[in-house]
């Protein structure tokens, strides 16, 4: 019996056959535990003269240093560290230890880790080395002097299951719920063979099969679980190609709907059946999805004439199609694309009580969306150069209160984070719109 109502039916329905893949390895019961290397502070802090805005960059040292992609989690469960990849020697996948600035390296007696992200629920990182998949527990003794004694940091780690084939093309990504891990996987030996999306057993280690897709253009990744479902994963269909065709007349059979470029696609784990929540009309720019509260998504897209893009942040009622626009873009014929970029949103992630939806613009300014009223609270902006660098993929922490995202403001990239100031937050929490007339 479904504990929710039935995801909303399309003629696009795909039965794709679900069966299940071998794979070897349980999860192991034995664990093993190393030392992690801890680096001394680097951060530094400063005001957004625009807004007051407090920003804490965690890192400032010559190198390119990413936050996680911003609908993974970054910050661990209890705050204790915030995950990020560093291209300094010997960095990889690092974290700052919140309560001295240290950073720590997962340098794992096995090798570096990737795809990672911090676990829903526990002290934990799950991520993959080559084809195992792994959870690493962290215990931290914070030093009370990190500049000339650092913390220790032990790992834990635990081999959960090991791939016989096909390897992650995706971040790992929790289920709310703490049971599960999913990530897709393609590059599989038989080469006529499509993407796959797997979760594996958190507990038990048993890895199984949620979807199979077709071979072909049907599969972008962005394979991440609802935040309040644990029985809903959404995935990226495929990209268009020119002269495709993304409207339900264009396709001759069903599956030709993930073929030609329809972006947005959710699956129960317990039916196995991809689902296309949104359908794009042709020209129409859908991008860039996230799982916000009550199941549902933010996106962004538009419709304008090209070269510059309108890209409203939007809102999306996976059950009804019903859509909303959270935060509006801007298009003129007289803007140029620079102008127009800095009125547009290109990644949207929500804050997990749904006060507020943050989106970034190619000109790296951050702007906070009242999850009620929609209004708009530039949060901090200049963090890129309009025409390079990389996109700030702006994220939260588990409270609601602080972003992350990548930041060129000191020159190289460096990882950063954005506090909301406490009179925003207190305005938002006691906003009554709508409740002050009473009822006669």
């Amino acid at each position: 019996m479904q504990s929710h109502p039935t995801l909303v039916d399309r003629p696009m329905v795909i039965g794709f056959a679900a069966s299940l893949l071998l794979f070897t390895g349980a999860a192991k019961v034995s664990a093993t535990s190393y030392s992690l290397g801890v680096l001394p502070p680097e951060h530094q802090r400063m005001t957004d003269p625009k807004t007051g805005a407090e920003l804490l960059f965690l890192t400032t040292a010559p190198a390119d240093d990413v936050n996680l992609y911003f609908h993974e989690y970054s910050w661990l469960a209890d705050e204790s560290v915030i995950l990020f990849t560093s291209s300094r020697t010997n960095g990889g996948l690092m974290g700052y230890v919140t309560a001295t600035g240290e950073l720590i390296r997962f340098n794992t007696p096995q090798g570096g880790l990737g795809a990672a992200t911090a676990a829903a629920r526990g002290n934990a990182v799950l991520a993959a080395r080559g084809r195992d998949i792994v959870e690493v527990k962290l215990k931290i003794q914070p030093s009370e002097s990190p500049t000339t004694r650092p913390s220790r940091v032990i790992a834990t780690e635990r081999i959960l299951c090991t791939l016989a084939d096909g390897g992650p093309s995706t971040a790992l990504n929790p289920s709310c719920d703490g049971k599960y891990v999913a990530v897709g996987l393609t590059g599989f030996k038989d080469p006529k063979r499509g993407p796959s999306i797997v979760k594996v057993d958190l507990k038990s280690g048993k890895l199984s099969e949620v979807c199979q897709l077709p071979a072909g253009r049907g599969y972008g990744g962005h394979v991440q679980w609802s935040r309040t479902n644990p029985n809903l994963l959404s995935f990226a269909g495929g990209h268009r190609e020119t002269g495709d065709v993304a409207g339900p007349a264009a396709a001759a059979k069903p599956e030709d709907y993930l073929n030609r470029g329809q972006r947005l696609w959710v699956v129960d784990i317990r039916e196995r059946i991809p689902r296309n929540v949104y359908v794009a009309e042709e020209g129409e720019l859908v991008t860039h999805e996230s799982w916000w509260v009550n199941d549902q998504m933010l996106f962004c897209g538009g419709k304008s004439p090209r070269p510059a893009e309108l890209s409203h942040v939007k809102v999306l009622n996976i059950y009804t199609g019903e859509v909303r626009v959270a935060g509006a873009g801007a298009w003129w014929p007289e803007g140029s694309p620079a102008e127009i970029a800095r009125l547009n949103w290109w990644h949207a992630a929500g804050a997990t009580d749904g006060r507020w939806i943050v989106a970034d613009n190619w000109h790296g300014d951050l702007m906070l969306f009242e999850g009620k009223t929609t209004r708009p609270h530039l949060l901090t902006s200049g963090h890129r150069t309009y025409g390079g660098g990389e996109h700030p993929h702006v994220g939260w922490d588990r409270k609601g209160e602080k972003v992350v995202f990548g930041s060129h403001l000191l020159g190289n990239l460096n990882v950063c984070v954005a506090t909301i100031p406490k009179a925003w937050q207190k305005i938002v929490s006691g906003n009554d719109d709508g409740l002050r007339t009473k009822q006669r």
